[in-house]
């Protein structure tokens, strides 16, 4: 699969919105409780990427699309994936989100994704990232820990969500995109 990163536009808000829509009706829709799937409605999740959009700085937010016909936003092929992150001043990046369209799991378009973050991170000058994720959610803890992101310790339960995640942490090496030591 030919896969292209770019940073996200504002015209890229509705694919977004449906990759992360897809993902939370298929992939969490086993491992959440079902009143969390359905309360994520389109609304809520426009409303949430339209504020991720305008808060994000320039390169936060990457979308992955088919390579095949990617040369912009204006020529875009079909958007299979997004993330999120940020390089706080502290030398901690975190990861805020990963979503991978369902069709394209399993492709890597999630470890392209991620590898391009947690390169952007330790260009930034992070040496450590981490991301959460719902304990519950164990396909995405095995993907994680293959891209070398291991628990550290920290759980924690968000009043929105209400269900417990799990905290993964790795280090980082300038321009490489890969976990210290491996």
């Amino acid at each position: 699969m030919s896969v292209a990163i770019r940073p996200a536009t504002d015209s890229d808000r509705d694919a977004i919105v449906r990759v992360f829509l897809a993902c939370w009706r298929e992939s969490y829709a086993a491992v959440l409780p079902a009143p969390l799937v359905d309360g994520m409605d389109e609304h809520r999740a426009t409303t949430l990427w339209d504020r991720v959009l305008s808060e994000s700085q320039p390169g936060e937010v990457l979308v992955a699309e088919d390579g095949a016909a990617a040369t912009g936003p204006a020529a875009a092929g079909e958007l299979l994936g997004v993330t999120r992150f940020a390089a706080p001043a502290d030398g901690e990046g975190i990861v805020h989100s990963l979503y991978v369209a369902p069709a394209a799991q399993g492709r890597g378009v999630g470890s392209r994704l991620l590898g391009a973050a947690a390169r952007a991170l330790a260009d930034a000058g992070c040496t450590r990232a981490t991301l959460w994720v719902f304990r519950a959610n164990e396909p995405s803890i095995g993907f994680y820990r293959r891209q070398g992101w291991l628990p550290d310790g920290r759980e924690r339960v968000q009043p929105e969500f209400g269900e417990p995640e799990l905290r993964l942490a790795r280090d980082l090496v300038p321009g490489v995109g890969q976990a210290a030591g491996s």
